[in-house]
């Protein structure tokens, strides 16, 4: 079906707007703005002229998804490679020799970038592409007047973080530097709780396999995750923002490189700051008061952090509410922590510590891109609570997720031919660097790219339903999918990694086996 039929057919179901109660200014073509209390009102003076949607052919096509995903998503491989062999460097590492539970730390430090940055540019993009469409840049606002059931009472409920682009906030400076900042602190308060608890988790996880608890590592732990979770959030959440304003000056759809490219940087940035922080605080652990007074201010800084944020009404929504989706996420990255710092030391894993970041960050890379497209997709011809006609399902047919001709289901097929390729490039590029340390038989590598495969099909999959079961519930896939699936990515990722060095050592042993049996039977 082209997108012809498709927006032909989202007409049939909704119907004309004047029949849906649309005030005659928003069908008209006006686009709505928001006042200060959250409530829409039109905008006294609005130029744009409708043409009928039947007449605007579809302009995103699987090639041009293609072009415009594969160059962040191979630059995001590079910097994930890179992080791999950094934190193959850093396990020999002194601190991290010592205190195995900073290796527990990795996934879910990692991957605030997925709970905090990835969320941050899944909003701003969303906000943006209000404005942008995401078939060929031009403005849509008169797309508004076909919303379904675009009421007042819904559209202010539902203004949070990711509406802008129902508000025009985003191309007003004042505005502009106001949801900056206000967004800039929330990632603040959410890198200082979350760097806490994460160290918390890892303690936790840490003491079921043994019963001692020294308190020196306790501390180093704690400060290292905090100190590492702020800078890591602050560098990549103003990164974030400099690449989705850019990208909509450029009339590039920011839900394509936005995501990958806080993939690439982001565990660079993070891996170096963990190791850097937590080996400062290795050398001077004799000071007994260093650890405690940096987690003590780093909480004191929070009410700061909390005041900024609400600057902008939206925001403190996200404050009071969007705790429970990161906070799981790191508990579910948590546990692909443990697999990592249990398997990494063991001689049958060799080469664990190497892949881990890329096999998490290539899932978590390409969900967030789907789950920012599918969540931009219903901003722009959906109101909350009102799912697409040929979305209606909550478990839609894995057929339906990749083989048909919608949009969503093209972009997926998409990403999903992108994981063998992409892996097998960035396999190749850590072979050259490191060379025979590098695990590198036949049949590991056809069980990494199976793996892959299977943890990017699992989440593509799981992408659709859980952005289908937010919008129904009003709530915004942006702040909502993206930590879970990331979190889930990651340990995806980690298990299905680990299985794979553990099925090749199998293998390997076996055949060694049969080898020796071979001699021994054979002719004195």
């Amino acid at each position: 079906m082209d997108g012809t039929e498709t927006r032909q057919r989202r007409l049939d179901s909704c119907g004309k707007p004047g029949e849906l109660g649309l005030p005659h200014s928003l069908s008209a073509g006006g686009l709505p703005g928001a006042s200060e209390d959250g409530a829409l009102r039109a905008p006294e003076s609005q130029s744009v002229t409708p043409k009928p949607l039947e007449t605007e052919p579809s302009r995103e096509t699987a090639w041009s998804i293609g072009l415009q995903v594969t160059v962040p998503f191979m630059f995001a491989g590079l910097g994930l490679s890179w992080a791999g062999m950094l934190l193959d460097y850093f396990q020999h590492w002194p601190v991290f020799v010592e205190v195995k539970d900073l290796l527990t730390l990795v996934p879910p430090l990692v991957g605030l970038k997925g709970n905090l940055e990835m969320t941050l540019a899944s909003r701003l993009s969303t906000a943006v592409s209000g404005h942008l469409d995401i078939r060929g840049g031009h403005n849509v606002s008169h797309r508004m007047s076909h919303r379904d059931d675009l009421s007042k009472t819904q559209a202010s409920k539902f203004l949070d973080g990711s509406a802008l682009a129902n508000t025009g906030q985003i191309d007003d400076p004042q505005e502009q530097h106001r949801v900056i900042s206000s967004n800039l602190a929330l990632i603040q308060v959410q890198a200082t709780v979350v760097g806490l608890l994460a160290a918390v988790a890892a303690l936790l996880l840490g003491v079921v396999s043994r019963e001692e608890v020294d308190v020196a590592k306790v501390e180093l732990l704690c400060a290292s995750s905090v100190l590492t979770a702020f800078l890591a959030a602050f560098a990549l959440g103003v990164l974030m923002i400099c690449i989705v304003i850019g990208a909509r000056k450029l009339g590039v759809n920011p839900d394509n490189i936005a995501t990958p490219i806080a993939a690439s940087l982001g565990d660079l940035i993070t891996l170096s700051i963990l190791a850097l922080v937590s080996s400062f605080f290795y050398r001077h652990k004799d000071n007994r008061y260093l650890t405690p007074l940096v987690c003590l201010g780093f909480a004191a800084l929070t009410p700061v952090w909390v005041l900024i944020a609400k600057q902008s009404p939206p925001i403190v929504k996200i404050l009071k509410f969007g705790w429970f989706p990161i906070i799981l996420a790191m508990v579910i990255s948590s546990f692909g922590g443990l697999i990592l710092s249990k398997t990494v030391s063991k001689q049958q894993y060799k080469g664990m510590a190497v892949f881990t970041p890329i096999i998490c960050g290539v899932g978590g890379n390409l969900v967030a891109i789907q789950t920012s497209r599918i969540s931009t997709y219903l901003h722009m011809w959906s109101a909350p609570g009102v799912l697409p006609l040929q979305m209606k399902k909550f478990w839609p047919n894995p057929c339906s997720t990749f083989c048909t001709s919608e949009i969503n289901s093209m972009s997926a097929r998409v990403l999903l031919l992108l994981v063998v390729p992409g892996h097998l490039i960035f396999f190749y590029i850590i072979y050259l660097v490191q060379g025979q340390s590098v695990i590198n038989s036949q049949t590991f590598v056809v069980l990494y790219l199976l793996a892959g495969l299977i943890q990017v099909t699992i989440l593509l999959y799981l992408a659709e339903v859980m952005v289908r079961l937010t919008w129904h519930q009003a709530m915004d896939p942006d702040n909502h999918c993206i930590p879970y699936l990331t979190g889930l990515g990651d340990l995806l990722g980690t298990s299905l990694l680990a299985l794979c060095f553990f099925t090749d050592w199998l293998l390997k042993s076996k055949a060694e086996l049969g080898d020796i049996s071979e001699l021994a039977s054979g002719p004195p």
